[in-house]
């Protein structure tokens, strides 16, 4: 079963291409994370009371799935390695790729978890569902002395918050260096993560999308 799936994913790498499965992987977990930014600043101007608790449930509801779908996506990509991509050089750049693909993966994992904690730490704060459908459990902390509960609590805001701040920053330097690769360096990177739209026919043959060969200033365009 593996061989065949890494059978069919090498079609896809030989081209730069990442997987289907790996592009869903890409961009639906990046919408969620993006609606959980904007979602965290909602809860942070609701006032206090039926309204908050239900920004919360929601926001519980969007996190989990995150968790669930890092912890599939990085068992994807141990199975799946991705296309070696232009930008897959030695040097500096390579290794800053690396380094930012940790940390996302980190907080992929590290911010429902820390969320997960912290609902679990509060008085009686209502049933966890995972998408809003799923009964989730809450861990164990109930047994503890309130002190200690207090403290698992305050632990856990602290490293939600640190690496929301995390993400904020990083998102954006993230996009940027796609552009870059892209537009700038005309590499095959983002290409490669964007879903494939089949060329349409051509009567001469060639249906296999290439890239723009960057223009010669001074050169004309003919016609």
């Amino acid at each position: 079963m593996i061989e065949r799936l890494r059978a069919w994913a090498q079609r896809h790498s030989d081209r730069g291409r990442y997987t289907p499965v790996g592009i869903a992987f890409h961009w639906v977990m990046a919408a969620l994370v993006v609606l959980q930014l904007g979602w965290g600043w909602y809860m942070s101007v609701v006032p206090a009371g039926g309204g908050k608790l239900h920004a919360f449930e929601v926001h519980s509801a969007i996190g989990l799935p995150i968790l669930f779908l890092g912890v599939l996506r990085a068992v994807w990509r141990m199975i799946i390695p991705g296309p070696i991509n232009d930008a897959d050089i030695p040097g500096w750049q390579s290794r800053i790729a690396s380094a930012t693909h940790v940390i996302f993966y980190f907080c992929f994992f590290a911010l429902p978890i820390s969320g997960w904690v912290m609902w679990s730490t509060v008085s009686a704060p209502g049933p966890l569902y995972l998408g809003g459908i799923m009964p989730w459990p809450q861990l164990p902390f109930d047994a503890l002395a309130p002190q200690m509960q207090w403290w698992i609590l305050d632990v856990a805001e602290d490293v939600h918050h640190v690496l929301i701040i995390v993400l904020v920053l990083l998102i954006p330097l993230h996009v940027a260096a796609a552009l870059k690769h892209h537009f700038w360096d005309r590499h095959d990177v983002l290409r490669g993560m964007l879903p494939e739209i089949p060329d349409a026919e051509d009567p001469r043959g060639e249906t296999t999308h290439k890239p723009r060969e960057p223009r010669i200033p001074g050169e004309t365009t003919p016609g």
